[in-house]
């Protein structure tokens, strides 16, 4: 009996845990130098700041990372896991868009930092299921009337 109330509170603990979105974003860089060659197996540092509103909005967030580059030139990191300059990551207005990422680099692993690029930030799969999931009427309660997930992490739909 024990064993068997040990498993469900194990189940519903990873349940609960993994319905929760993470508070950071995967994000990829290629890193040149500034004769365009590939900084390759080398040391750098990255500054990623959120802004709002456009290209040139006002920084809701700021970030700092040492990172590493790959064989290629890849340096892999996340949003929200860095050394946090300013702002924070929990308390970004989301609701209220568009959102941009400026990149800046050091190639050479110091603070002098010149802008890489600025891109929009675009729906993604949390975000696009989110906006289904406000809309469902009649979702799968459990007791309590604690909501359950759609989907098991087996992959068996719940209803």
């Amino acid at each position: 009996m024990k064993l068997k109330f040990l498993f469900a509170f194990m189940l519903l603990a990873f349940m609960e845990m993994s319905a929760q979105a993470p508070e950071k974003m995967s994000y990829q860089a290629i890193i040149r130098s500034s004769d365009n060659s590939l900084v390759i197996d080398a040391p750098v540092n990255l500054k990623i700041i959120v802004r709002q509103g456009g290209v040139n909005g006002s920084g809701v967030y700021e970030e700092s990372h040492s990172a590493t580059t790959n064989a290629n030139g890849l340096v892999s990191l996340e949003i929200g896991a860095g050394s946090q300059i300013s702002g924070s990551f929990s308390e970004i207005p989301w609701d209220n868009g568009p959102f941009f990422i400026e990149t800046q680099v050091d190639p050479k692993g110091g603070s002098n930092y010149s802008i890489i690029g600025v891109s929009q930030l675009l729906s993604v799969p949390y975000a696009l299921y989110a906006k289904y999931a406000e809309n469902v009427s009649g979702a799968a309660t459990g007791s309590g009337g604690i909501p359950v997930p759609l989907w098991y992490p087996c992959g068996r739909r719940v209803i």
